[in-house]
């Protein structure tokens, strides 16, 4: 499938794409082992892009590897999970306020064309996953970069930021949740828009402690496992 590509370069940044997203929907389970050979059997490629693929998911906190263990899909605890997402409350909900004093009129309205295209797959989905690609595509990466807050965006888009995609799919497939994630997206970008900061702080965190009641209901239903 890969072979095709020019460059070892690009034949490497699509592989690394194809595994982080696997890993994001979950096709690579959390915790699940992983070898070359059936990788390359699986996504269809070649050995050495897929090294340099498996290096740099292994330095994004994606992969772990152990002696005499090989390498592994990364998985957190339940209790874990829920530390990280009271993390995310906080310091997403600061990212929201200076979003709202920082980000220009053009980002804002790049960001709700951006939540047009997530209303739309969502439809594709016929509203039964909410998937966002990394970067400008995601929703919290705008936020956290509109805040203008360096540190702050380092610490959100660092580890903390792919350890948690990896959950937020497999979340977001809830009854109903996706178009409920949405409208709270949608909310927080109107405050915003309208510059009251502290109105975005309150609804970011609202959302993400939303997320995590959603998190604690499904391990409560054993409908997530760890």
């Amino acid at each position: 499938m890969l072979d095709s590509l020019p460059q070892t370069q690009t034949r490497a940044d699509e592989a690394f794409d194809c595994l982080q997203t696997a890993i994001v929907k979950g096709e690579l389970a959390p915790g699940e082992k992983i070898g070359e050979l059936e990788l390359c059997e699986r996504f269809q490629l070649t050995r050495g892009p897929l090294r340099e693929a498996l290096g740099r998911l292994e330095s994004r906190g994606l992969l772990v590897r152990r002696p005499h263990a090989g390498v592994k899909v990364v998985s957190v605890s339940a209790g874990e999970l829920l530390e990280l997402y009271r993390i995310r409350e906080v310091m997403e909900g600061l990212a929201a306020r200076q979003a709202a004093e920082r980000m220009t009129d053009q980002e804002i309205a790049d960001l709700q064309t951006t939540l047009d295209t997530h209303e739309a797959m969502i439809e594709q989905a016929q509203g039964q996953a909410y998937y966002q690609a990394e970067g400008d595509y995601d929703f919290h990466h705008r936020i956290a970069t509109g805040s203008r807050n360096t540190k702050l965006a380092q610490m959100l888009l660092g580890d903390l930021y792919y350890m948690v995609r990896m959950y937020r799919y497999r979340l977001s497939t809830s009854a109903g949740r996706p178009h409920m994630a949405l409208g709270e997206h949608r909310r927080i970008v109107e405050a915003i828009a309208q510059r009251d900061g502290e109105l975005a702080e309150f609804l970011m965190k609202r959302h993400i402690n939303a997320a995590r009641r959603n998190i604690e209901q499904k391990i409560e239903e054993g409908l997530l496992t760890f």
